[in-house]
C-alpha cells in the first residue's frame, strides 16, 4: 500500500505534471500496487476515472487567496497545506510519495510525528529555476512579479527536501542539483507518459509540427521565434497546434500562407497531427525537467528536431536532431523534410525508450525504494 499526494487532480492527463502522475498511477496499478491517492482540487473537478487505478481517492480544496499569498512559504506550497490531509495520512504507517515541492507543506510535520515513516518526493523540476525562467519570459508585469517572488521563496524553501528519505529526479541534471543540495538519497526516475510502444509511421510527411499549451509564455516565445526566424524563410508547411493559442501567435502566423494554427484540437486530432508530420520541431529557453511533449513525439512521430535545452540532462539526444541557432534549425529542417523515416529509426527509438523511459520500469524504480 502506498499514499500518493498530488498537487492537482491528475485526470484528464492533458499537461506536463498531471501526465506524470496519472500514468504513474496506471503503471503501479498494473503491477498490483494499491494506492490511496490524495488530490488537491485546483480548477478541476473530482474524477471517477481515477478510481480504476486507485484503492481510494480523496480530495482537498486548495487554499488560494491572500492568506496563502502572504506566507513566507511559496504560494504553491502554502496553498496546499491541509490538516485533514495530515490526519488521513496519520491513520496508518504506509509510505508516502509527495508529488512535487508543491505538496511538501506537510513534510516536516509528518517527519516529526512519524520519524520512521518512508516519505518520498517526486521532484518534477528544480522549481525555483523553473519559476525564475518563467518570470523571464512573462509579459504580464503582475504575473512576472508573482513568478519572481515565488522563485525566491522556492529557493529558500527547497532544503525541506532534506527531510525526505528519497527524492526522485526526472533528469540527470536535476539529480545532480539535489545531490549537491544534500538530499540523502536521490534516484533518477524519468517522467511517466501515455505511450507504451513506438508507433511512428515510416516514409514522408509534408509538414512540420509544433504542439504545446499555446497560452504559456515559454511556448509563445518558442512559436514566435520559429515563425520569425525559421519558417518565414522557407516554403515548408508549419502547423502549430495546442490549447488556447495566444493572440500574438495568431497574429504572427496570419501573414504567412505556409503556417497554420490549429486551436484546441481534441486528443484524436492531436495524435493524428503528430503521427502524420514529417518533423516535430521543439525549442525552449528553459532547460528544466523532462519535456513530455518530446517523449510523446518520439513514441508517435517521425523526425524530432530540437535545441540542446530540450534534451538537457537526458539521453534523448541519441534519437533527436540537435540544432541551436536559427541557421542550424533551417538547414536541419530542410534536410529532414526530404529524409524518409525508416524501420531502423523506429528500432533505435524502441531500444532507448524501452530501456530508459518505459512506465513499467519507472514504477519498478519507485517500488524498489519502498
Amino acid at each position: 500500500m502506498l499514499h500518493i499526494v498530488s498537487f492537482n487532480v491528475p485526470y484528464p492527463a492533458d499537461y506536463g505534471g498531471v501526465i506524470d502522475v496519472y500514468y504513474r498511477l496506471r503503471a503501479l496499478s498494473r503491477l498490483g500496487e494499491k494506492v490511496t491517492l490524495h488530490c488537491f482540487t485546483y480548477g478541476r473537478e473530482p474524477s471517477p476515472a481515477l478510481e480504476q487505478w486507485c484503492h481510494k481517492v480523496l480530495y482537498y480544496p486548495r487554499r488560494t487567496g491572500l492568506r496563502s499569498a502572504l506566507s513566507t512559504k511559496p504560494y504553491i506550497v502554502q496553498s496546499r497545506r491541509s490538516d485533514e490531509l495530515v490526519h488521513n495520512l496519520m491513520a496508518d504507517h504506509y509510505p508516502v510519495l509527495l508529488e512535487g515541492l508543491h505538496c511538501c507543506a506537510i513534510l516536516e510535520e509528518l517527519r516529526r510525528r512519524d520519524p520512521s515513516r518512508k516519505i518520498m518526493v517526486r521532484a518534477h523540476n528544480v522549481e525555483h529555476e523553473y519559476y525564475r525562467r518563467l518570470a523571464s519570459v512573462e509579459a504580464n508585469p503582475f504575473r512576472r512579479l508573482y513568478l519572481s517572488t515565488d522563485a525566491r521563496r522556492l529557493r529558500r524553501y527547497e532544503p525541506v527536501l532534506l527531510q525526505a528519505d528519497t527524492v526522485f529526479a526526472v533528469t540527470t541534471a536535476d539529480a545532480a542539483h539535489f545531490q549537491q543540495l544534500g538530499c540523502r538519497n536521490v534516484v533518477l526516475m524519468p517522467s511517466s507518459h501515455a505511450d507504451d510502444h513506438v508507433v511512428s509511421l515510416t516514409g514522408l510527411g509534408d509538414y512540420a509540427l509544433y504542439h504545446a499549451d499555446l497560452s504559456v509564455g515559454e511556448n509563445i516565445d518558442a512559436v514566435t521565434y520559429l515563425i520569425n526566424n525559421v519558417f518565414r524563410h522557407t516554403d515548408c508547411r508549419f502547423v502549430v497546434a495546442g490549447r488556447n493559442p495566444a493572440p500574438q501567435i495568431i497574429q504572427c502566423a496570419s501573414s504567412h500562407p505556409n503556417i497554420t494554427v490549429v486551436p484546441n484540437p481534441d486528443e484524436a486530432t492531436m495524435q493524428k497531427l503528430i503521427s502524420q508530420a514529417q518533423v516535430q520541431i521543439m525549442v525552449t529557453n528553459l532547460p528544466t525537467g523532462l519535456k513530455l511533449k518530446l517523449l510523446n513525439s518520439l513514441y508517435a512521430g517521425r523526425h524530432c528536431l530540437v535545441n540542446s535545452n530540450m534534451v538537457a540532462g537526458t539521453e534523448l539526444h541519441r534519437v533527436c536532431t540537435i540544432a541551436d541557432s536559427a541557421d542550424e534549425l533551417r538547414a536541419a529542417l530542410l534536410r529532414l523534410m526530404q529524409t524518409p523515416f525508416t524501420n531502423d529509426d523506429i528500432r533505435q527509438r524502441q531500444q532507448l525508450l524501452g530501456s530508459r523511459y518505459s512506465n513499467e520500469a519507472n514504477a519498478r524504480i519507485l517500488l524498489a525504494q519502498i
